[in-house]
């Protein structure tokens, strides 16, 4: 069983530290996958600090992950020992029931194993994320990496990318609509380039003044202050789809008035508290508020090939894995453009 570093949270209220841990012995389907990146999502905080309820202990998060495979079973077809490798928000489904026969496996309706936070498709056994050296997936469950893009702007695509590629597919974002994207942080950028590419408007809405050049540089048309309420009452009725990707309690009615007649807004960030809806700010114009999380495997493969093809990155600052508990400051203030990816190698394989 492969002794792996990392580090970790014993409890809510506790800084991350060093941690040992065994990963489980590479199966005949498995790889074993030496990491060399991992994104920070929002979420880890939320998790390390039990705010959404369920955390376990000890945690090591981690779930935009990318690294080199290292270690291959006899079975495995996809990979081989020196291949590059992604995984992202899981590792594992019941690859039987509706959604995961349809390949909507993040919709497991029998049990989804997280990459962290969660369980082994055993139910017992816990799962430990990427802030650590190395990890062990079925090999159906990981993902290649295009060759021409840079390993550290990658990572962010595991959760940032495929969590706001997937509604622009599913809701089927075309050229020439008007996308709303609400908030320019770690999912929010990655919302504006994809948009881009696709060939849509698109307006930013933030609550930041100092965004708006970030915003412009990278695709948005448009840069509209949320609190405005002359420039807000402008758009009245013209988008085709937003996508809103904040995370901080906020009026989703604002919103909802800005969509055009069947317009859908689309809820990928996830506030800690609940939020109201008037039931007029849908009945008006046949409007729609719906929710997407993250995609199957599947369509994150196809997200990858896609950023591949279109040179689509993240933008990153890559720091070492000593500076974890400072990152998580500054995401909290906003203070960092747009994710941070841990560099590994900054993490010796001895403790």
């Amino acid at each position: 069983m492969p002794l792996t570093h990392a580090y970790a949270a014993q409890s809510a209220d506790a800084k991350l530290e060093p941690f040992s841990f065994h990963r489980r012995e590479p199966g005949e389907n498995d790889i074993l996958l030496e990491i060399l990146y991992c994104g920070v999502c929002h979420s880890d905080i939320h998790q390390v600090r039990n705010e959404w309820g369920g955390s376990m202990y000890p945690m090591v998060p981690g779930h935009e992950i990318v690294g080199r495979v290292s270690r291959v079973g006899a079975e495995v077809k996809a990979f081989h020992v020196g291949d590059l490798a992604g995984i992202g928000c899981f590792v594992d489904s019941c690859r039987t029931c509706d959604s995961c026969r349809a390949g909507q496996e993040q919709y497991c309706e029998v049990h989804l194993a997280a990459t962290y936070n969660g369980t082994e498709m055993d139910q017992v056994t816990p799962t430990y994320g990427g802030y650590s050296k190395r990890i062990v997936v079925n090999e159906e469950y990981a993902l290649k990496i295009p060759g021409n893009l840079s390993l550290q702007r990658v990572a962010p695509l595991l959760c940032a990318g495929i969590t706001t590629y997937s509604p622009l597919k599913y809701w089927k974002l075309e050229k020439g609509q008007h996308l709303g994207v609400i908030g320019l942080g770690g999912l929010g950028h990655m919302a504006v380039k994809f948009g881009a590419a696709m060939g849509a408007e698109v307006t930013l809405f933030s609550s930041s003044p100092s965004k708006e050049q970030d915003a412009l540089r990278l695709g948005a048309d448009h840069f509209i202050i949320s609190q405005d309420r002359r420039a807000m009452k402008g758009l009245a009725s013209s988008l085709d789809l937003i996508i809103d990707t904040v995370s901080a309690p906020h009026d989703y009615n604002d919103f909802l008035s800005l969509l055009h007649r069947d317009g859908t807004m689309v809820i990928v960030g996830i506030p800690t508290t609940p939020g109201g809806v008037a039931a007029f700010s849908l009945v008006q114009k046949r409007r729609n508020l719906a929710g997407s999380m993250i995609g199957g495997i599947g369509e994150t493969q196809e997200m990858l090939d896609y950023c591949g093809k279109h040179n689509i990155m993240s933008d990153v600052e890559v720091i070492p894995m000593q500076q974890i508990n400072t990152a998580y400051q500054r995401m909290l203030k906003s203070d960092v453009k747009y994710r941070f990816v841990i560099d590994m190698s900054s993490l010796p394989d001895f403790l």
